[in-house]
């Protein structure tokens, strides 16, 4: 699970210095992801993590809330936009109470704190709904695998 917060933009990646044109993903973390994804073991990232999934998995579903501010709601619209425009994901318009599983990539993203105006609780009904894909995504590849 990868954690949002602008360290993931600026230190994780280059997405806030650089945009989404010439983002680069930390080399580590990128190979740790391509690994999990290769092996097939889910992932997860919220907020303006998502954007590291956008990047790395080129098609990959994803969700960072809406793609429209919705006076002021979704203030950061303009990444999702990026993710689906520039970077060519399938970005998801989704609100706080779910996650976005793509059981393909083994790829589970909630929006967090990609929106701007919502009480600290759903905010962490957000990222709950995101671990709880994980988990749900880990439990039915043990099924499988046994």
């Amino acid at each position: 699970i990868v954690p949002g917060g602008f360290g993931a933009a600026k230190n994780l990646s280059t997405f806030a210095l650089e945009g989404p044109e010439n983002m680069t993903v930390d080399s580590n973390l990128e190979q740790i992801l391509k690994e999990f994804h290769a092996a097939k073991k889910p992932i997860g990232l919220c907020c303006i993590a998502t954007i590291i999934a956008a990047k790395i998995f080129p098609g990959c579903s994803i969700t960072m809330g809406q793609d429209q501010e919705m006076d002021g709601k979704w203030p950061f619209a303009g990444a999702a936009q990026a993710s689906s425009g520039v970077l060519k994901a399938d970005h998801q318009n989704m609100d706080l109470d779910s996650a976005c599983v793509d059981e393909k990539n083994k790829i589970v993203t909630s929006a967090a704190f990609m929106c701007g105006k919502a009480p600290i609780h759903e905010i962490h009904d957000s990222v709950g709904q995101m671990v709880k894909g994980v988990v749900e995504l880990m439990e039915w590849s043990l099924k499988i695998a046994t």
